[in-house]
């Protein structure tokens, strides 16, 4: 005869501090060691099915480092658009104005940031979103 435990038994003791529903691998070795706790002593957990938990513990802890890594790897390689643009400091750029038909050049000086898109502060005292950007050149210093 086999006995069944109320789970509520062993769960109604942890700590309720989370309530997402992610299993995380506290979580799982919480439940894992539970059930080896309270198992039958005369008909205890077989072999592979401890070793198939494991398994799954162990792939959990690996996709979780996996997941963190590739994160932070992510996050590493985000560029901000002011750096994105730094380059053109000192190049001449010729642009589309919205109020004008025909393009202007002139050099830039300064890069910013705006809601995360760059502006190119440039030498005539306009401002312009780096998206309206046609061409850049090097300025001749004949």
């Amino acid at each position: 005869m086999m006995t069944k435990i109320d789970p509520g038994y062993y769960l109604s003791n942890q700590s309720r501090g989370t309530t997402s529903t992610d299993l995380g691998k506290d979580e799982f070795l919480k439940i894992l060691m539970a059930q080896l706790q309270n198992q039958d002593p005369l008909n205890p957990m077989e072999d592979k099915e401890f070793i198939s938990q494991m398994a799954s513990f162990s792939s959990l802890e690996q996709m979780m480092n996996m997941s963190k890594s590739i994160d932070q790897m992510a996050k590493s390689q985000q560029v901000t658009p002011v750096i994105q643009y730094s380059h053109l400091i000192g190049q001449e750029v010729t642009y589309q104005q919205e109020s004008k038909e025909e393009n202007s050049k002139s050099e830039v000086i300064a890069v910013r940031q705006s809601d995360g898109q760059a502006v190119l502060e440039l030498k005539n005292g306009e401002e312009v979103n780096a998206d309206s950007i046609l061409k850049v050149s090097s300025i001749n210093l004949d």
